[in-house]
């Protein structure tokens, strides 16, 4: 490559780093885009493009509505920051394979609309794929992965990175996340962005992380922010309080409230998840979370610290057994191992249902029974209930035989709890309506942390939210499903 062509690249480099204005110029005259007519036009920055240019730090996370530009003006500029700057390796990941690809056509069609003597020089391509741009003259590289990818970002040292649709990821996106986060430079430059998806998961975490954590930039993008989002106008007087509210507050015009009401007669609820007006609404308008996301976190607030902790602080303690007070341990099991699911354990107060200690760890059936004994036992010989789904059986048998504990809870004869379809609907009805009426009685976060992540799924059927766990969820259904019976029963037998 000739010393003149190496020279205004790095030139280029340079003006993309020192004024960003004259870099935004500087895109607008490099770069193409295919608009939503289909046509190839120039990138020309819209407004929220170029306010997430004015504020944008090292670090962000973009909160938008839907079709906001994000997506392609990120991939603008770090394609920019790729071939400008020599040794730059750039990595957007996408929720799906078929969205990855259509980054990858943003950026193949930037190539393309490059200037030929760029193109077939410093800029000539040794391999291109829908999945990666290789430049070897400047030993540079653009890459697209789906976030479905366990490997993507490993063995690579990224210079940017860019993170879309977060919320929508699949599997375990904070660990997905936590492993290109590794492999991202310290200088590097990382955007995480996403339309909401309910009050939960790691794109809902990182944006409440990111109010309080220094170095991380937010930016909540409105769907008013985009011009193109116009309807037929609406008079004033024919507008609802909350309309005219959005009017004083935003100065949204007639014909955005009209597009407005478009929206709700098209998305009906999903319009607030879609198209949002707000950081918070957003994601609890239509989040698929089985409890009220307002009572959990109300509660995540107000809820008092363990008083004590033990096994590494798997154990939390609030309250300690009282004199002539009956309790409740209650046991969900796990297969164990490092890389299991916890086994979970929570010990309530069965006058008032008050969680006393919770426990939570990766625990073998054999390792668990002993547990489970030693803290029924601290508390005053306790009942002890084992859902007997899956490992419980197991955790009985211990409980009978190596701990020689025999005060367990039996249903119809056999000890331990069955949950069933029926008798799980019945216990998440439950937990929803204690966490409304009564939150006072729930102490640990991170048992309020899982219920904010316990959803509804595509096949109607409540768990865990992909990446999360809901033994804590189980084992204090289990806990307050079992208080309930034995009260009943308790009264009949009075009666």
């Amino acid at each position: 490559m000739r010393q003149t062509e190496w020279d205004n690249l790095l030139n280029l480099g340079a003006v993309l780093e020192r004024d960003r204005e004259l870099g935004m110029r500087l895109a607008e005259e490099l770069l193409v885009v295919r608009d939503r007519a289909g046509d190839t036009r120039a990138l020309k920055a819209n407004t929220v493009q170029r306010e997430f240019e004015r504020r944008r730090g090292q670090h962000n996370i973009v909160l938008k509505a839907r079709q906001m530009g994000i997506t392609s003006w990120v991939a603008g500029r770090f394609f920019l920051r790729t071939i400008t700057r020599p040794g730059t390796l750039s990595l957007q990941v996408a929720h799906t394979r078929e969205a990855a690809e259509g980054i990858f056509r943003i950026v193949q069609r930037m190539w393309e609309g490059l200037p030929q003597e760029l193109r077939e020089g410093p800029l000539v391509r040794s391999r291109a794929n829908a999945w990666q741009m290789v430049f070897p003259e400047i030993d540079s590289e653009f890459r697209v992965a789906s976030a479905g990818d366990e490997n993507a970002g490993r063995a690579l040292s990224l210079q940017n990175l860019h993170c879309s649709e977060v919320a929508r990821w699949p599997g375990d996106a904070a660990a997905t996340m936590s492993g290109l986060r590794a492999a991202l430079a310290p200088e590097g430059e990382l955007v995480l962005e996403s339309t909401p998806n309910g009050a939960y998961g790691a794109f809902y975490d990182e944006w409440l992380a990111a109010q309080c954590k220094e170095g991380m930039v937010q930016h909540f993008f409105p769907w008013w922010m985009e011009e193109e989002y116009v309807g037929r106008p609406v008079s004033v007087v024919e507008m609802s309080e909350a309309e005219l509210a959005l009017v004083g507050a935003h100065g949204l015009s007639a014909e955005q409230i009209g597009f407005r009401r478009e929206l709700e007669r098209s998305y009906g609820g999903l319009r607030s998840q879609e198209f949002a007006e707000d950081a918070e609404t957003c994601f609890r308008a239509t989040g698929a979370c089985c409890f009220d996301i307002g009572a959990i976190e109300r509660r995540m607030i107000e809820a008092p610290e363990a008083i004590e902790t033990r096994y590494g602080g798997a154990l939390h303690v609030w309250l300690r057994p009282g004199t002539g007070c009956e309790y409740l341990v209650a046991v969900d099991t796990a297969g164990g191992g490092e890389e299991g699911d916890f086994a979970a354990v929570q010990v309530i107060e069965i006058a008032t249902g008050l969680q006393c200690a919770e426990l939570q760890q990766r625990l073998r059936p054999a390792e668990l029974a002993r547990v489970a004994a030693a803290l029924a036992h601290e508390y005053g010989e306790a009942t002890i209930v084992v859902e007997r789904n899956n490992h419980g059986a197991a955790v009985i048998a211990y409980l009978e035989t190596s701990e020689q504990y025999g005060k367990l809870w039996c249903l119809r004869g056999e000890a331990g709890w069955l949950t069933t379809a029926a008798s799980k609907a019945e216990m998440v009805a439950r937990m929803g309506m204690l966490l409304e009426q009564t939150p006072e009685r729930f102490n640990s976060r991170r048992l309020l942390g899982e219920c904010r992540t316990f959803v509804t799924g595509d096949r109607g059927r409540a768990g865990a939210a992909a990446g999360a766990h809901d033994d804590l969820v189980m084992a204090m259904a289990v806990a307050q499903a079992v208080r309930t019976e034995m009260l009943v029963h308790s009264l009949k037998f009075s009666g």
